[in-house]
């Protein structure tokens, strides 16, 4: 059985200070790193599969970014947005490469994970030795967008968790094939208890605060932002795409190929945004480009 343990770091953002759960496979002082990043509404429970494969080589650090599960929320709603979760990320990255003689870490990040990642593999001096993109890019679909927002802002409330669980598997069918045992864990580690009795989503409902002031020109000028950002990129970088990805297009994931890190591409049969890299085929794919 795989070493686990459950920690937390303390970040800073302008409204003070706030806690960044993580939990972490492996050995505790194996210098190879690898940082695992998840998506908007999700958390680092969803890499346990991942984690579990590829802590013979690493030791995998899963954190909850701020807001969502174990982690701690943001006094000012309008700071759920990628430059404070980076800035999140660089103290997470100090703490866990403290003993580490170069610093560096590995990065599989998924949509909102890979952003970040986007974003800090861009800077100088950036610790990132490898990146893994998983089904998201600079160029965001505006269609796709907006149901994510929308799906972030529903306040949902559920009498059982069966009710929640068959709510999570609705909205997450685009996550390709799964069986009931594997839904039944992407449910589980997303919803909790209320003190009513009832079962709501493991996330601070601001998260949706930053996305409804959205305006085209802001979307706009973010897009160029992104696209700054990969071009800066110049580290081996994996880029996997859902075939059937709303939020990654076929035609940004082909002009990805010719910018930036010019990354090697997989695309997922059978699958829309995003791939959980919960099955044996998918852990392969992510093994292969960061172990070799």
């Amino acid at each position: 059985m795989t070493a686990t343990t459950f920690k937390s770091v303390q970040c800073i953002s302008p409204a003070g200070l706030h806690r960044m759960a993580y939990k972490q496979w492996g050995e505790a002082d194996n210098p190879n790193v690898l940082v695992c990043v998840h998506g908007v509404t999700r958390v680092g429970d969803d890499f346990d599969a991942l984690a579990r494969a590829l802590s013979d080589h690493y030791r995998v650090i899963c954190p909850d970014v701020v807001g969502r599960g174990r982690s701690g929320q943001l006094g000012n709603s309008q700071l759920y947005q990628i430059a404070q979760y980076v800035s999140d990320m660089v103290t997470l990255v100090a703490r866990v490469t403290a003993n580490s003689a170069s610093g560096k870490v590995d990065w599989f990040g998924t949509s909102m994970g890979g952003l970040i990642g986007m974003a800090l593999a861009s800077l100088p001096d950036n610790p990132i030795g490898k990146l893994v993109l998983n089904d998201i890019g600079p160029t965001l679909d505006p269609v796709a967008l907006r149901r994510i927002g929308d799906y972030i802002a529903q306040d949902l409330r559920f009498a059982s968790f069966a009710e929640g669980a068959a709510f999570v598997r609705e909205v997450s069918a685009s996550f390709g094939e799964h069986t009931d045992e594997q839904w039944h864990k992407l449910a589980a580690d997303v919803l909790r208890e209320g003190d009513d009795g009832q079962w709501v989503r493991h996330y601070d409902m601001g998260l949706a605060e930053p996305l409804r002031g959205a305006t085209a020109e802001k979307a706009k000028a973010d897009e160029a932002m992104l696209w700054a950002a990969y071009d800066a990129i110049r580290c081996p970088t994996l880029l996997v795409r859902g075939a059937n990805s709303d939020l990654l297009s076929h035609a940004t994931a082909q002009q990805m190929l010719t910018r930036g890190p010019k990354p090697q591409l997989v695309e997922i049969a059978n699958t829309g945004h995003a791939p959980t890299f919960i099955h044996a085929d998918q852990i392969a794919i992510a093994r292969k480009f960061l172990v070799g």
